[in-house]
């Protein structure tokens, strides 16, 4: 996006915030004098008031420290400029609350976070979940949103809570989006992050001016066109309908499926249906299961849970790769679902190529991301997409992150089939379109909330 077009959004952005709220709908969440409706929850870090501002600075030894305020909100929109010293982490908490922690005073914190992050990584007006799930909406969604915050600088951020959904933006321009299982109510809280022994960082900074609160007619920005992260198990939500994300599977509805064995797949011993899952019963002999569409250019949205040991795997551009007249072989490129360390064909192939969330026998999947490790929780519900480009670009990710990267069709991309099993299929994953495969490893496997987004 270059920089005229940044502008133009900006200001479009800017003039449909003041077109859905009035000013007397605002209120000011802190008066400029003194902490009267607050109180600090956590560690002792520094929190002081000069020229209006909030002043927080941090303390060695002390963990992460709140302000926060003393009454709880719901649906609202929250307004704020931010300044963040380079070398500080640091967040604003909504809808949040706190669980019993008797060494810390008043709990432990828990809860949605505005990320406000100095770090290489970029990841301001994210949303994570502070002592609770972690990172909901890491800015690498997001990508282009990595650029927007300005160090050692006055930002400018909102935020929008309506009903289950959150929005944020950073001066002016949209950052994330969620959908989460229900609405939640709690404080607003002004973190610094604790340091631990770092003696060279106390006495670091962030602080906040500016802070104004619309509880009145509190109001979602319509349409902002990013990547929404629906956390709520099978759901579309309407800015999804709009985006043109449908279901391949809700819950309850196959309808989008077919055997590649023919007859009926769904049944208790093979592809089960119950609680909202799809689950492939270990020993099924029904065998894979495809989309009766083929698909081009798209995103696909899924989750999967493993049992320990287990395999499986999504392909995609799945075709008929069999001569005529004999039995069809559907192959195509796979997002391998896999226990890594219970499973042997973890250890086969090359460099992890048959990894979870890898390209299956062709690309590894890189799970060391921004200096931390990829998750793969067995037992749990992992959360996947693959997003194919319509010039070829394709990428794996896995609870949040991008761990694949590719080209169909490049040289790099042929050189690796060439030296692959799939060596002497014609044509291999370069077709214009294909179905979409589930696959039955005779594993105790599930997935749900599988959704589509054709590009």
């Amino acid at each position: 996006m270059d920089k005229l077009t940044r502008r133009i959004l900006a200001t479009s952005l800017t003039a449909l915030f003041c077109s859905v709220t009035f000013a007397d709908d605002w209120k000011q969440l802190f008066n400029g004098k003194n902490f009267n409706g607050w109180k600090q929850l956590g560690g002792v870090a520094k929190y002081e008031i000069m020229n209006g501002e909030i002043i927080g600075s941090s303390v060695a030894g002390t963990p992460n420290s709140f302000m926060t305020t003393e009454k709880n909100y719901t649906d609202f929109v929250l307004e704020f400029d931010v300044w963040v010293q380079d070398g500080l982490n640091s967040g604003v908490q909504f809808r949040s609350n706190t669980k019993p922690n008797p060494d810390l005073p008043g709990g432990r914190v828990y809860g949605y976070q505005f990320e406000l992050d100095t770090a290489e990584r970029a990841w301001t007006a994210g949303i994570y979940d502070e002592a609770n799930r972690g990172w909901l909406y890491p800015v690498d969604y997001n990508e282009p949103a990595r650029a927007l915050f300005k160090h050692e600088q006055w930002n400018t951020a909102r935020i929008e809570c309506v009903g289950n959904e959150v929005q944020t933006f950073l001066n002016g321009q949209p950052v994330s989006h969620i959908v989460d299982e229900k609405s939640i109510t709690g404080f607003i809280g002004l973190q610094v992050h604790g340091i631990g022994d770092k003696l060279d960082h106390a006495g670091f900074q962030v602080r906040w001016r500016n802070l104004r609160i619309n509880t009145n007619s509190p109001k979602l920005t319509p349409d902002i066109g990013i990547y929404i992260r629906n956390i709520a198990p099978n759901t579309l939500s309407k800015s999804e309908k709009r985006q043109g994300w449908s279901f391949l599977f809700n819950g309850h509805n196959t309808s989008a499926w077919k055997s590649i064995k023919g007859g009926n797949p769904f049944t208790a011993n093979d592809w089960d249906v119950r609680n909202g899952e799809l689950t492939i019963k270990a020993g099924s002999e029904a065998g894979d299961i495809i989309t009766k569409k083929t698909y081009g250019a798209f995103k696909l949205d899924f989750e999967f849970k493993l049992t320990e040991g287990a395999n499986s795997g999504v392909k995609y551009f799945v075709n008929n790769h069999a001569e005529v007249g004999k039995n069809a072989k559907y192959l195509g490129l796979e997002y391998q679902v896999l226990d890594d360390n219970k499973h042997p064909d973890a250890k086969m192939g090359v460099v992890e190529n048959r990894t979870s969330a890898s390209l299956y026998d062709l690309i590894p999947s890189y799970r060391n991301v921004h200096t931390r490790k990829v998750p793969l929780n067995i037992g749990k519900w992992n959360h996947a997409r693959i997003v194919v480009q319509a010039d070829g670009t394709v990428q794996h990710w896995l609870n949040g992150f991008n761990v694949v990267e590719y080209e169909r069709g490049s040289n790099i991309f042929n050189a690796l089939v060439a030296r692959s099993k799939y060596k002497d299929v014609k044509g291999f994953g370069l077709a214009e379109a294909g179905h979409i495969l589930l696959q039955n490893h005779h594993d105790h496997v599930s997935y749900r909330s599988i959704k589509i987004r054709e590009l």
